[in-house]
C-alpha cells in the first residue's frame, strides 16, 4: 500500500488488517513516521485506521519508517520506572518490526531489506 498516490491510511489499514486476521492486535500508543533529517518526521504512520485521523497522499520522493507492534492479547501496554521500556499490560508476548520504505515511482522500495547476506 505504500505506493504514490495512496494514503496513510492504505498502509494503516493493511497493518491493521493483517494482524487482526492473524488473531493478534495492534498496539496504538506508538506509531511508525517519515524520515528526513531528524529520527523522526511527519508524518506519522500508524498501525491502525481511526475515522479522523490526519491522512496525508503518498509522494514520490518520501521516505517512512512502517513499524508495527503487534501483541498477542490486548493492544494496551504500560511503561515501566525507567520511562523507556514498553511491556504488555497483561504480561502476554509482543514482537516489533521496522522497515524504512522509499516511495517510488516503480513503487515502494524495502530500504531496510537484506539481500542474501
Amino acid at each position: 500500500q505504500a505506493r504514490a498516490g495512496n494514503r496513510i491510511s492504505d498502509i494503516a489499514r493493511a497493518v491493521q488488517e493483517t494482524v487482526e486476521r492473524a488473531g493478534f492486535s495492534v498496539v496504538t500508543d506508538f506509531a511508525g513516521h517519515g524520515i528526513g533529517r531528524r529520527l523522526h518526521e511527519d508524518p506519522q504512520v500508524p498501525n491502525y485506521f481511526r475515522p479522523g485521523m490526519p491522512n496525508p497522499r503518498l509522494r514520490e520522493g518520501m521516505a517512512l519508517a512502517i513499524e508495527p507492534m503487534v501483541n498477542e492479547g490486548t493492544p494496551d501496554l504500560e511503561i515501566l520506572a525507567d520511562g523507556w521500556t514498553a511491556v504488555t499490560a497483561d504480561g502476554k508476548l509482543s514482537a516489533h518490526f521496522e522497515h524504512s520504505i522509499a516511495i517510488t515511482s516503480n513503487g515502494p522500495e524495502i530500504l531496510s531489506e537484506l539481500d542474501n547476506v
